[in-house]
Parts: structure tokens; C-alpha cells; sequence
């Protein structure tokens, strides 16, 4: 959630990249490497268009809101060479000047490119990669949807799946099993991207694969790293699920089309078994060390069940059994008994009338308008605060959706949007009842993690580097996944492992 949340209205981002038929990825990323080798370029097929580049150039500022804003400095021209390189190897253009590659900063596994020469990986899924080759594989793969024009072969299905469609089924597909809150979904800006990237076919996720190891191999890199990647990513989405307490196995990155083992091992073949190439681990490790990992305290700060953004001062603590999610409009709170999120906007004319607006957003057109039976006043923590619950008929059967928002002085607000079926809205009042004000010394205490790059000494082993990890559960599994061992690997004086550090 950025620091400048409580400034925004409670509209959802216009997110222009859906309109485009966006390209986003349902494989996290792979990498390509800085240096081409000595084969000739491919001819440009497929180029890019003054209207491809005019579309692009509207989305690009757009994408950067909603993911965070681009990082800057060494790391972030780092990444761009590297994806201007695979790029070329695209024949979309033989000019890295027709690329724009960005480093967004963004604590979501993700990678996409748009029509236009617009690609872009966010820095939680570089920090994931070991290699130069993974990460030109992942903005090969990228790249390699547009080059297919798949976002075209798919236009008609995402103009009518806008973000408000698609973020509707986040609620509505999952909780409710309908479509009637499209709205509601709406707000859930964060997970968008996510959302869009489960629409992608198997085949359209299987030739993106294949043209992203073609890249990979005109460039000179070693091919199997697009492989590699894959498997990261597919142990980093169990942990995360292990550590939630899901069984949810589908990964941010991964469409549901071709499981991940299965993707792993097409990338193998098409590599080929005696596949060579440039890696480039070590420079590309030097190159990301201390990048921020996890949440950027400017957008706020998940430590397992609560939340706290330093700069808007606030906390909060999601009940027993449900996670955070946390975004760049919006923190979403998830379990099995219900969903939730947490936004912010201008309190208006006080907070009756701040509640009804959130309810009235969640009423598409031709709907019956959603509204509160009452609205109750209330304090919480020293704020005042006002709730409404409305039950609402859905196909699956009635269900209780309830916002209680605070008034925190200065024109801002901030509210819980809740959905549960009827009668389970108080599974939240602990959480309705957490959210407080912060002193500016706590604020103070909140350190961003960031990437450290070691080089292993004699004695070291796993167990002892994992204990200076900043996290004080799952160390050496985070270890293992964030540094692409297995369990059991051994450590050789010498080489370069990632920590991650405050």
C-alpha cells in the first residue's frame, strides 16, 4: 500500500495495459545475458508499430503506479541492458533503442511486456534468480509473447475481461461463485496483474517458453536456464503456501494450463542435453546485491499477520488463520472464511458518506445497488469509526458484506471492504478492532530486508548462513529456495550465496 494511499480516491488504477491485451506473465521470469554472440540477428518480424509504440507509451506510466514505480540506479540499468539484449534477439527490432525495460519495485513474483517495446520484472522476482541467464530468460519469455502476438490472438477476450471483470472473480469467482460483485473485486488492484496472467493458454505459455530458450541460445547463454527458473519458482510458491498454512499450489507467475514440473521438463528438451552458454552467476549476483526484498516500507510492511506503514503512521493485525497480501492501492487480507481488504481515500463529507461510496462502488451497472441496512458509529483505538454490513443474494447463497472505516483525521480515511457468507462478518472483529495509530519512534523501527551477497568462507555451511537470515521461521528453507539448492547441498569456499538481511 504506498504512502500516498490516503491521497487516492477509491478508484481502481485504468490499468491500460488490460485494454492493450497486455501481455502479462504466467511464467515468472527468465534472463538473458548483456553480451550477443558473434550469430546474426534474426530479420525483424512482427515490428513494432507507431501504434504498438503509442499504446505502449500511454500504458507505461500506468503499469509504473500500479506496480510501485521503476527502481533506479546501478541495478536497475543492469536489468535494462540485459533485457535490451534479449530483446534485439526477438526480431522486433534490432534497435535496443525501441526497448523500454523496467525494474519495478514491487514485492510480487511477476514479469510482463506490453506491445510498444515495454517490458518489465519486478525486483522480488529478480532477487529470486541466480544467474544472468535466468534473467534473460524470464524477459525472453516475456518479450516472446509479443513477438507471438498473443496479446492480439487474445484482444477479444480481454476486452471482455477488463481488470474490473477480472478482479471481480477474485472475490466473486472464488467466495461466491458468481459474478454480482465485479466491483468489489475491483478494488483489489494489488492482485491484478496476478489475475491476468492465469489467462494465458497452454500453448501460448509452452511457444513463449520455447522463443524465450531461442533468445537465450542467440545470445549465447546457457538454455537451461529458462528450466531453472521455472523450478525456482514453483519451490518459492510451495514455501509460500506451506508457510501460509494453503494448499494452494498455483504460483503468482504460473498459468493453470501447464503445471510447473511439466514446464520444467519441455524447457530441458527444448534446451537440449548438451546445451551450453554463458551464466554469468557471479557478476549477475555482485550486480543485485543489497536490492530491497520483500515489502519496501514506503508502501508498508507485512510481518506474518500484521501490517504496518511507517509513513501513514497505522497497524493492523489480520485474525488467526488468514494472510496478507500487500499492494501497491490496496492490502488484501485472505482466508477460508473470508476475504478482506484494506484501501484508503478522502473522508469527504465524514464517514456515512465515505462507507456509502465504497458500497456504491461495488454495484456494476443494471445491478441492484448494494447498501448497508444501517450504519453504526463506534471507536476504535482513540479514532472514530463507523461500520455497515449488507447481505447480499449470490449464487451460492446469501453472504454478508460489511466496511468499516476510521476517520484519522487531516481529510483521510481508511476501510475494510469484507466478504463472508452470512453471519461470519465477526471472524474480523479483531482485526476491525486492531487498527491504531503508531508513534513516529515505532515508525521508526520499520527496516526494509535487503539482499546481501556472501561469499562462502571454509566452515561455512547451510544451516549457519541461514541463521543470519533476517526472518525468524523457515530460514534454512528460505535459504535452500532463495539460492536454488537442494536440500542436503554443500557449500564450497568460494562461491557466492544470496542472504536476505536487514
Amino acid at each position: 500500500m504506498p504512502d500516498n494511499a490516503a491521497a487516492r480516491d477509491r478508484r481502481a488504477p485504468a490499468f491500460a495495459a488490460t485494454a492493450l491485451g497486455a501481455v502479462l506473465l504466467a511464467l515468472a521470469p527468465s534472463s538473458t545475458g548483456i553480451a550477443v554472440a558473434a550469430a546474426a540477428r534474426p530479420a525483424t518480424v512482427n515490428a513494432i508499430s507507431r501504434a504498438d509504440k503509442a499504446e505502449g507509451a500511454k500504458a507505461h506510466p500506468e503499469l509504473l503506479a500500479e506496480f510501485g514505480g521503476g527502481v533506479t540506479g546501478a541495478q536497475a540499468s543492469y536489468v535494462e541492458q540485459v533485457g535490451k539484449t534479449i530483446a534485439i534477439q526477438s526480431g522486433l527490432s534490432n534497435a535496443k533503442g525501441d526497448f523500454t525495460v523496467t525494474l519495478l519495485n514491487s514485492p510480487v513474483n511477476n514479469a510482463f511486456a506490453i506491445p510498444g517495446g515495454y517490458i518489465y520484472v519486478t525486483r522480488q522476482l529478480t532477487a529470486l534468480m541466480n544467474n544472468e541467464a535466468e534473467l534473460a530468460g524470464v524477459l525472453g519469455h516475456e518479450v516472446g509473447h509479443v513477438a507471438a502476438r498473443h496479446s492480439a490472438k487474445r484482444q477479444e477476450a480481454a476486452s471482455r475481461n477488463q481488470i474490473l471483470g477480472v478482479l471481480g472473480s477474485l472475490l466473486s469467482g472464488v467466495l461466491l461463485g458468481d459474478s454480482a460483485f465485479g466491483r468489489l473485486g475491483q478494488q483489489l488492484a494489488s492482485q491484478g496483474s496476478q489475475m491476468l496472467t492465469l489467462k494465458y493458454s497452454r500453448g501460448q505459455e509452452l511457444e513463449a517458453d520455447r522463443l524465450g530458450i531461442t533468445y537465450l541460445k542467440r545470445a549465447g547463454y546457457d538454455p537451461r536456464a529458462m528450466a531453472t527458473v521455472l523450478d525456482s519458482l514453483a519451490r518459492q510458491n510451495a514455501l509460500e503456501a506451506q508457510l501460509r498454512g494453503t494448499s494452494n499450489q498455483v504460483p503468482q507467475w504460473a498459468s493453470t494450463h501447464p503445471d510447473p514440473a511439466s514446464r520444467v521438463r519441455d524447457a530441458l528438451t527444448q534446451a537440449g542435453s548438451g546445451a551450453t552458454g554463458m551464466t554469468n552467476r557471479d557478476a549477475f549476483l555482485t550486480r543485485i546485491d543489497g536490492l530491497v526484498y520483500g515489502d519496501d516500507p514506503k508502501q508498508g510492511i507485512i510481518e506474518g499477520s500484521r501490517f504496518t506503514h511507517p509513513d501513514l503512521r497505522l497497524a493492523f493485525q489480520a485474525p488467526d488463520g488468514f494472510y496478507l497480501v500487500n499492494g501497491t492501492q490496496a492490502v488484501s487480507i485472505n482466508g477460508d472464511s473470508g476475504k478482506a481488504q484494506f484501501a484508503g481515500g478522502p473522508l469527504g463529507t465524514g464517514l456515512d458518506a465515505y462507507i456509502q461510496t465504497v458500497f456504491s462502488s461495488l454495484t456494476e451497472s443494471g445491478q441492484a445497488r448494494i447498501a448497508p441496512s444501517s450504519i453504526e458509529r463506534t471507536t476504535v483505538n482513540g479514532l472514530s469509526a463507523a461500520y455497515g454490513v449488507a447481505r447480499v443474494q449470490a449464487s451460492s447463497g446469501p453472504v454478508d458484506v460489511a466496511v468499516f472505516a476510521y476517520d484519522f483525521g487531516g481529510g483521510k480515511a481508511y476501510h475494510f471492504l469484507t466478504i463472508t457468507r452470512v453471519g461470519g462478518a465477526g471472524v474480523f472483529n479483531p482485526m476491525f478492532k486492531s487498527l491504531r495509530r503508531i508513534s513516529a519512534a515505532d515508525a521508526g523501527q520499520v527496516r526494509p530486508r535487503r539482499l546481501a551477497v556472501v561469499t562462502v568462507k571454509a566452515g561455512d555451511t547451510v544451516q549457519s548462513l541461514a541463521a543470519r537470515m533476517a526472518y525468524t521461521d523457515a530460514a534454512v528453507e528460505r535459504f535452500l529456495v532463495l539460492n536454488g539448492l537442494e536440500s542436503g547441498a554443500r557449500l564450497v569456499p568460494g562461491q557466492k550465496v544470496k542472504l536476505v538481511t536487514y
